[in-house]
């Protein structure tokens, strides 16, 4: 082959693939989080963190969602499409706090049973757990003394992006010496107004509502 008909093999070739691309009308546009250590995912899929470029294809959308502990996650939507907005070359992402997760602490007590004893007589130990608990959860669902057992109603809080549900549980742990478990559960469903009664969409969360962080101190210093 000549060079002059290779070098013509190259151009009509050059020009079909950027005809191919401007035929697709795909786009880039190049996303960037306030949060550096953001991540980011696109349609589900991780592509990385603080930045990306992404590719929509012509006649199609993309999710794009930024998540990171502490903030609360942010999704965007581009669309490739004749009737939808230009797509911007950049799209910067202000990610904003999570008002459950400034709320609440992180406590090595959460939903595990802590042993309290003390050197007080039944009765005075059970009256004394009682007014505790109410301090907290005034609303009891069960309580038995004869069994030294205790549960709370759920106390529900609902935030922006989630719904937090916790409740006190007491039971007694032994007679000689005397010591109750105290459980302070505390649990959550990622998403807002979620009902109370809804258990399939609660998980166990390893923070608590800061009002709730005092309860084990408390009885143990009272007790």
């Amino acid at each position: 082959m000549k060079i002059r008909d290779f070098s013509l093999l190259l151009l009509v070739f050059i020009f079909l693939l950027s005809a191919s691309d401007a035929f697709a009308g795909k786009s880039k546009v190049q996303v960037s989080a306030s949060e550096s250590d953001a991540t980011i995912y696109v349609d589900g899929v991780r592509m990385g963190t603080g930045r990306v470029d992404i590719v929509v294809l012509d006649n199609s959308c993309v999710t794009v969602k930024t998540e990171k502990v502490g903030f609360l996650d942010e999704m965007i939507t581009f669309c490739n499409k004749k009737n939808a907005a230009k797509l911007p070359k950049t799209y910067y992402i202000e990610m904003r706090r999570d008002d459950s997760y400034d709320a609440s602490i992180q406590l090595d007590i959460a939903n595990i049973d802590m042993e309290i004893r003390t050197n007080k007589p039944y009765d005075d130990a059970w009256k004394l757990i009682n007014q505790i608990v109410v301090s907290y959860i005034d609303a009891i669902e069960i309580t038995d003394k004869e069994t030294g057992y205790i549960r709370t109603s759920w106390e529900v809080q609902s935030y922006t992006q989630n719904t937090v549900r916790t409740r006190i549980i007491v039971k007694l742990g032994s007679e000689d010496p005397l010591s109750f478990k105290i459980k302070l559960v505390s649990e959550i469903s990622r998403q807002p107004l979620t009902s109370v009664k809804a258990d399939e969409l609660f998980r166990e969360w390893d923070r608590v509502l800061r009002k709730y962080a005092n309860l084990n101190s408390e009885i143990q210093s009272r007790l």
